[in-house]
């Protein structure tokens, strides 16, 4: 695909004429002198919950500013080179991890966030999560039915539908694995229109396909006035103990890790931490904002993901066509909401770079399996965590330069859902005609049958530095709930702080169960709805804030 050629592929980046349609767009690192601003509401963080509160409140007539860590790249630079993408558009190139080195948490860092990068599964947030935290949290308006009008709406707003296509290979594998053992599957609801089924969601779409906050929601609210600002980092909300009132930024360098030396200053009527899970408690701490029952950055979730891989005589290709679009549930719910841990199976897209990461080992064994690749497909799955009173999640803690990073140890309840998780997807590609398989697990070997593969997977030790664990789902650290303990409560307001609010999957008081990132588009989406309400009804607030600023 020529870069250069942009008029014929048809693609109309909509950044390509940023200027001419008067949007307010600020390169931090270009910055020259100190930047002051006044707004009705700051937004950190432009991924799914920044996004989408932002569109939401711009179109109410309310001032934003987005402030955005990462860099804006679009579709005109998008040349689906993988090394290029990790580097530019996620945190720490695609490399952060948990404090112990043993999960790879990847998380997008880039305008748009993880919507840009991710695989476009779109999934509600299930029924048995919703209720569950009806009956252990106390969360009100959060049941099944008063969530079906914000997640319709979000749905058509991004286009969401179950894929129509016919499935690649690497997905066909789980779904025929599955019908030859009765486990149950479907169809995954994507946030594409007019797909071009490249395979390269996960370093940017080339033609705007994917409906991520990048093409969707932040141009519209540039459209309606909405300022953003990249490159920045923002270390700290400006806060006097009892109310919020804006951001502390600095402005960060081209290179997107050192700093230039400029200072960013964001007024805010009402200020929004959406920087995700593991960000925004971050932020928090740094602040140092009232945290009286030391809740902020605890039970943070991570839906602990494994791979398998199955080698075929068949071609995969596992790095072309859209990358997730089977799933199957059928040991998601199996033991309950409460018992074992259950696991959600998908595949994994397998460019080069990413199968090197996953797979495991090193050296001449693992060059020699990369070169078996366009006959290899990759299974995963993701652990429902935070269910059960031995699954607790992480923390997020301060490291050095108090920038966070989270501590997630992988007890034997979780070690216990690992293991049978890789069972579970080994069964699936022998079903499959898989005429070998291999975990992914550093001491995990090839194996040509079954029995061979579960007798060694019985053997096998599952704690970090063994087993190859990673996860792109972040979720809680400022959970919600009824609880005044709680970090935020049913509307995602700060329970500590005025005019405060968490819009981001750190809100939810466990794992989902399935990919997050229609749950963040909804409760948001609720969310934003409200607080654009109660701002424009609160004149007086307004008329105190701009005296204050102008005085």
């Amino acid at each position: 695909m020529q870069k250069n050629n942009i008029e014929v592929r048809g693609i109309n980046d909509p950044y390509r004429h940023a200027a001419a349609n008067g949007w307010q767009i600020v390169n931090a690192s270009t910055l020259t002198d100190d930047l002051v601003l006044d707004v009705d509401v700051a937004i950190v963080g432009s991924g799914s919950g920044g996004g989408t509160a932002a569109e939401t409140l711009s179109a109410a007539g309310l001032k934003c500013a987005i402030l955005e860590e990462g860099m804006l790249k679009s579709s005109d630079r998008f040349n689906m080179v993988e090394r290029e993408g990790f580097t530019d558009l996620y945190q720490e190139g695609g490399l952060r991890r948990t404090k112990d080195g043993g999960v790879l948490t990847v998380q997008g860092r880039n305008v748009g966030g993880g919507t840009t990068v991710n695989w476009c599964s779109t999934f509600r947030t299930p029924e048995p999560t919703l209720n569950y935290w009806h009956q252990e949290f106390g969360l009100k308006g959060c049941l099944p039915d008063d969530m079906q009008p914000y997640f319709e709406a979000m749905e058509a707003r991004l286009k969401v539908s179950k894929w129509p296509a016919p499935p690649n290979l690497n997905n066909e594998i789980l779904k025929r694995g599955a019908g030859k053992l009765g486990y149950s599957w479907d169809y995954i609801p994507r946030n594409v229109a007019a797909c071009w089924d490249l395979g390269y969601c996960g370093i940017g779409c080339p033609v705007d396909a994917k409906q991520s906050m990048l093409v969707t929601t932040i141009p519209a609210a540039l459209q309606q006035g909405a300022t953003l600002i990249y490159r920045t980092d923002v270390r700290q909300i400006i806060h006097d103990g009892n109310k919020a009132s804006g951001v502390h930024a600095f402005a960060r360098s081209a290179d997107g890790t050192t700093r230039t030396g400029q200072a960013i200053r964001i007024n805010a009527r009402h200020t929004i931490l959406a920087g995700g899970a593991i960000n925004t408690p971050g932020i928090l701490l740094r602040s140092g904002v009232p945290d009286p029952h030391k809740r902020i950055g605890k039970r943070t979730f991570i839906h602990p993901v494994t791979n398998s891989f199955g080698e075929f005589d068949e071609p995969i290709d596992p790095y072309y066509g859209a990358p997730q679009s089977i799933y199957s549930d059928h040991f998601t719910w199996i033991n309950g909401v409460t018992g074992p841990a259950g696991y959600k199976i998908e595949v994994i897209p397998l460019l080069p770079g990413t199968f090197a990461a996953v797979f495991g080992g090193h050296g001449e064994a693992l060059i020699n399996s990369i070169k078996r690749l366009p006959n290899i497909q990759g299974m995963m799955s993701f652990l429902r965590d935070g269910f059960n009173s031995d699954s607790r999640g992480g923390t997020v803690e301060l490291a050095e330069e108090e920038t966070p990073v989270l501590d997630y140890p992988i007890n034997a309840y979780l070690q216990d859902g690992i293991r049978r998780s890789l069972h579970s997807m080994m069964e699936l590609q022998f079903a499959a005609g898989a005429k070998a398989v291999r975990a992914a697990h550093v001491d995990a070997n090839w194996h040509k049958s079954l029995k061979s593969a579960t007798q060694e997977l019985d053997t096998l030790v599952m704690t970090p530095g063994k087993i190859g664990l990673s996860s792109a789902h972040l979720m809680g650290g400022c959970a919600m709930g009824a609880d005044e303990r709680c970090v935020v409560d049913h509307a995602g307001r700060f329970r500590f702080l005025e005019n405060l609010s968490v819009f981001d999957g750190s809100i939810f008081p466990t794992s989902l169960g399935a990919n997050p990132q229609m749950s963040i588009f909804g409760f948001v989406k609720k969310f934003a709805s409200k607080l654009a309400a109660d701002l424009n009804s609160d004149t007086s607030t307004q008329q105190d804030f701009y005296h204050e600023q102008n005085a």
